[in-house]
């Protein structure tokens, strides 16, 4: 893949899931390299925001392998991990297809094949970035989840120092290519996943497009500097129409 191939990529579904697909057996060993074990860390804060309770239905929309919702079915709530990656999907089938809580959906974000209300908690990980059309997604999710179902969503974001920032752009453009070859993946793969970061909103205007999609309650913490942020929201419990002529708007808070 070369590096006008990258850039043209253009978040097209086909062509990022087929790129996903051809990572899938060492994904999961390269982020815990090339993020010093940090993976682990943001994974279970996550799974600490999304509150899993024994009986309630979770979607864990671009679960990649599957790790992130294996940690929810620990809880014992009935967990669908969905992703528009095939290869992804069978190697998480192939690590924890045994937990008989764990079920398994190829899905387009923008289109999720899925009932309304469907959810009590939905979340994703590291995966909106990659969407087409974020705002969609971040709709869909709305329409899935029950009212006063929460959303949790865990995503690179930029770190707030200035001097940790260019240090974090750095290992992101020049180092991590390189491990990524180290660790035996496809290295091009991750040069389109530092530009997909690197073109991202910061976690003030992700918080928007949360709101803006119909989510209560925004709120976001960063994790490890500011390397990923963990956003959190609530689906309203009952629909409100806004007062005529209503552009108030609320600040992004901090978790």
């Amino acid at each position: 893949m070369t590096q006008s191939k990258r850039a043209d990529l253009g978040k097209d579904p086909q062509r990022v899931s087929g790129m996903f697909d051809q990572v899938a057996a060492g994904y999961d060993r390269t982020n815990t390299v090339m993020t010093f074990g940090n993976d682990a860390f943001w994974r279970a804060a996550t799974t600490r925001a999304v509150a899993p309770k024994r009986g309630e239905r979770i979607l864990d929309l671009a679960a990649g392998t599957a790790s992130s919702s294996a940690s929810l079915a620990m809880s014992g709530a009935d967990v669908v991990a969905a992703d528009f990656s095939p290869g992804m999907l069978a190697e998480g089938k192939r690590r924890h297809g045994h937990l008989p809580n764990l079920s398994f959906v190829e899905a387009d974000a923008m289109n999720l094949p899925f009932a309304d209300h469907e959810f009590d908690a939905v979340t994703m990980s590291y995966g909106l970035r990659n969407v087409q059309q974020p705002k969609k997604a971040l709709a869909e999710l709305l329409r899935v989840t029950k009212p006063g179902g929460r959303l949790v969503i865990n995503e690179f974001s930029t770190p707030p120092g200035k001097a940790f920032r260019g240090l974090y752009r750095f290992y992101n453009a020049q180092v991590l290519p390189r491990v990524a070859r180290v660790a035996g993946t496809n290295a091009d793969a991750y040069d389109y996943l530092n530009e997909s970061i690197m073109h991202w909103p910061d976690q003030k205007q992700l918080s928007a497009w949360i709101r803006e999609a119909g989510w209560t309650n925004v709120a976001y913490r960063n994790l490890s500097f500011g390397i990923v942020a963990l956003h959190r929201a609530r689906k309203p419990a009952t629909t409100q129409a806004k007062a005529p002529g209503s552009t108030k708007t609320s600040k992004p808070k901090k978790a």
